[in-house]
């Protein structure tokens, strides 16, 4: 239970207030648009597997304007959007069926839930979807490309959604018994650098053997170093999508204010070790992670052993994947990435 101060805070954080604007204006599709090319996946990476194709073929008829704007601000994301959706459908359709019952997911942020929607409808039924946002011109995308009656949208932070509004809300009413795998995407860092006190607050809705999953930009105890990967995915790779003055724009009304809401990888994994016995980072860009949590040996393991290796350029990657942190000696379970299964040629 976060108590009132805690809300109030996060009420009066830079995400619902100084960022709010910025958000409107690129949900809306009318500022931060990349001006030169749009990002593509690139399939040689992915190894041109074929449950990612079949993943990217879905999330991009179903693209609003933020995911534009999001997939080209951050070096290899789109590859690994591919990577995690085609994880967490293979998951969930796991739940599915070993349990006989409809496995849940929530995308905690993540402008328009393009991935909450993909899923729900390669799902058709076997998994239902939640996302969140407190934008409008997110929640005018999701409705316009819903894609699935299983995709769920709440209007509003994610702080709102308590044990309450999962009671009361009759639409909510489906994830009232948690989810089998919550993402938390990019989204913390903008409300502050208390993740004890976010993760206390999200926890509690992940069922005793799911999985938490985060998409996080990480500061570094070196501030050159942090400064260095962050020229290298401006000029390197955002260049290819945004001009110099979107660049600027950006790195003025948002990435400055942010930097000081970031938290290192130490002070990341000793706060998840308060919730979960098991932690995995899986991915590396410059100075973003994705990092999975379980309290359940046999759900991470059996996640992070379906997922390709991670599709990035060796450059991009600062970090000997996978990385792994546990509160107790492992049991000597080994597992490596899983293989590609391209189409047939």
């Amino acid at each position: 239970m976060v108590d009132m101060q805690t809300v109030n805070a996060w009420r009066n954080a830079p995400r619902l207030n100084a960022f709010a604007p910025f958000f409107e204006r690129t949900a809306s599709g009318l500022g931060a648009m990349p001006d030169r090319d749009i990002p593509v996946p690139d399939m040689r990476l992915l190894e041109y597997d074929l449950q990612c194709m079949t993943f990217w073929d879905t999330h991009r008829r179903l693209w609003g304007h933020f995911d534009k704007h999001y997939f080209a601000s951050i070096p290899y994301r789109l590859e690994e959007e591919c990577r995690l959706g085609a994880a967490i459908l293979a998951h969930c359709l796991h739940v599915w069926g070993h349990s006989g019952r409809t496995a849940t997911f929530y995308s905690l942020g993540a402008g328009a839930g393009t991935l909450a929607r993909a899923l729900a409808r390669l799902g058709d039924g076997r998994l239902e979807t939640l996302c969140c946002s407190p934008t409008d011109g997110n929640r005018a995308c999701f409705f316009a490309k819903q894609a699935s009656e299983h995709a769920h949208f709440f209007h509003g932070p994610f702080f709102e959604l308590d044990a309450q509004r999962y009671a009361s809300d009759q639409g909510l009413h489906v994830f009232r018994d948690g989810f089998d795998i919550l993402l938390e995407d990019t989204t913390f860092q903008m409300y502050g650098p208390d993740r004890a006190t976010q993760l206390g607050f999200i926890a509690p809705r992940i069922r005793k053997d799911g999985l938490l999953i985060q998409v996080q930009k990480i500061a570094h105890p070196d501030s050159e170093t942090y400064l260095l990967r962050e020229h290298q995915k401006d000029a390197q790779f955002k260049t290819r999508y945004f001009s110099e003055a979107e660049i600027v724009a950006k790195q003025r009304d948002v990435l400055d204010t942010m930097r000081q809401l970031q938290v290192d990888l130490k002070s990341t994994i000793a706060a998840l070790a308060l919730f979960f016995r098991h932690s995995i980072v899986t991915w590396n860009s410059g100075n973003f992670y994705t990092i999975l949590s379980s309290n359940s040996t046999t759900a991470l393991n059996a996640f992070t052993g379906s997922m390709l290796k991670p599709a990035i350029p060796a450059e991009y990657c600062y970090e000997q994947l996978p990385l792994r942190f546990a509160q107790e000696t492992p049991t000597g379970e080994r597992w490596e990435w899983r293989p590609s299964r391209p189409a047939f040629r």
